[in-house]
């Protein structure tokens, strides 16, 4: 437990400098395991200036290696390079050098426990977007690699379609190529997009050329219940190349990161989670100038993921629930009022810091499974209790009257009751979808018809009172 947790201080304190140093480390092990085979075959030199290229990475990989912070594992994962490099230079088979540069990476991965996966769902079609407007002029509108601006480009665009080499790469990989572009050709960075948009695009561009028979296998894989362990969210979609999955864990699993890759959105976060990237979407939208678009984000943020742990923040930190819950209204006010742009990504990354708070009081995922078994075992016998009082002053008072004959009605009345409890459920679970706003509208109308029901029975209980006293007025004054 001591060595986790010194990871994770480790983690937290690794500055941004030695991070982005990191993931171009991982990034030219991706590129190293993906085009050896172009510069080495049967133990000789195919391409030499491919070669050379690989020479001079293994080369960046050892001396940016050596620059990262101290670190327990750090001789390791240097004599791993080492190794790595030896394999280069004596012009291994391509297996060898796969194997040992997805070893670093994921043992670099692991000890600096950098984050490879994107924090919320792409949009992918932000994705479909931005490869139109940047790449399509290179890569083909398919991404065929065969653009207008292709002629000529040596080496040539990508083609996304090449089913064998797409398998050897991870998103992540698509992901650094997108952000730190490759230098010596004709790939940009595109550091100027934001984060959220480079995963998009990464992911757009995974899936591109993934035939849809692959992933409605990968759907009908996914709906049976296959992966749901493997792909607990979007870290191994991101980050395991589909050769990695194969041979992990077999086809089935490839097919069904196929289907995840298409459809991210399936992954659905945890609620804190799900409002901190709605949140990031209403400030992009909002930076584009689609003030309805930040507002529907702003409010989804709300109903869609706040709301489901407001009552459970509230019993932990009552004051960071209310604090969330003032700065959430807040922002979508300034979204209506269309306030400067720097004033609400302030409020914004403020608000972010605080929902990040709250998934640290809560847990990742909400509630622990044990907190929340505790909470509702004392919501159950504390309303059960209730009920069975109620139900046993009606038998007492039935009984005590000599009315045994409405017993069976009384009985009928609570096992009536527990079938409709039991039917809402099943209705709410599986026959219809409640949504946030509809949630919010159900309550509402459950509410009103409690307060109707109320209203109802204090007026006919009233109403006999009044009988029982103009009766008894009127036998005191015929008796006078």
């Amino acid at each position: 437990m001591r060595t986790l947790v010194a990871l994770v201080l480790l983690a937290c304190f690794v500055p941004a400098a030695a991070a982005q140093e990191a993931q171009t480390i991982l990034h030219l092990l991706d590129y190293i395991g993906v085009d050896y085979p172009e510069a080495v075959e049967d133990g000789r030199v195919k391409n030499a200036d491919e070669y050379n290229e690989m020479v001079e990475f293994t080369g960046q990989v050892a001396a940016r290696l050596a620059a990262l912070p101290a670190h327990p594992r750090k001789a390791e994962l240097e004599s791993a390079s080492d190794a790595l490099s030896r394999l280069v230079a004596e012009k291994a088979t391509p297996a060898s050098v796969a194997a040992a540069s997805a070893g670093l990476r994921w043992a670099i991965v692991e000890a600096y426990q950098l984050k490879l996966a994107p924090r919320v769902a792409p949009d992918l079609a932000r994705g479909a977007e931005l490869y139109a407007q940047h790449c399509a002029t290179c890569h083909g509108a398919s991404g065929e690699g065969n653009g207008p601006a292709a002629t000529g480009l040596e080496p040539p665009p990508s083609n996304f379609h090449d089913l064998d080499r797409m398998a050897q790469r991870s998103i992540y990989g698509l992901y650094n190529t997108i952000t730190l572009g490759v230098e010596g050709t004709s790939m940009p960075s595109f550091r100027q997009f934001s984060d959220q948009e480079r995963w998009a695009l990464a992911f757009f561009v995974a899936g591109i050329g993934i035939p849809s028979e692959r992933v409605q296998e990968g759907a009908r894989a996914w709906d049976a219940g296959a992966g749901r362990s493997l792909f607990a969210d979007l870290a191994p979609v991101a980050t395991i190349s589909t050769n990695e999955i194969s041979e992990r864990h077999g086809a089935e699993a490839a097919r069904v990161q196929d289907y995840l890759r298409a459809h991210p959105q399936v992954l659905r976060p945890a609620p804190l989670a799900f409002s901190r990237q709605k949140l990031a979407e209403a400030s992009d939208a909002y930076a584009r100038g689609e003030r309805a678009v930040a507002r529907d984000a702003a409010i989804t943020a709300y109903l869609e993921g706040f709301e489901l742990v407001e009552a459970a923040l509230a019993n932990v930190d009552a004051g960071l629930m209310r604090d969330i819950e003032r700065r959430m209204l807040a922002f979508r006010a300034d979204i209506e009022s269309g306030a400067p742009l720097e004033d609400l990504k302030t409020k914004g990354q403020d608000l972010d810091a605080l929902l990040a708070a709250a998934q640290e009081t809560l847990g990742e995922d909400g509630l622990s499974e044990a907190t929340a078994f505790t909470a509702s075992l004392v919501i159950l016998l504390r309303e059960g209790l209730e009920a069975i009082l109620v139900l046993g002053a009606i038998i007492a008072f039935v009984v005590k009257t000599g009315r045994r004959d409405a017993l069976p009605w009384v009985h009928a009345g609570w096992i009536a009751a527990l079938l409709l409890g039991g039917a809402t459920w099943l209705v709410a679970t599986y026959a219809v979808e409640i949504s946030g706003a509809n949630r919010e509208i159900t309550e509402g109308v459950t509410a009103l018809l409690a307060a109707a029901m109320l209203l109802y029975v204090g007026w006919w209980l009233h109403g006999k009172s009044y009988a029982e006293a103009w009766s008894r007025f009127i036998k005191a004054q015929v008796g006078q």
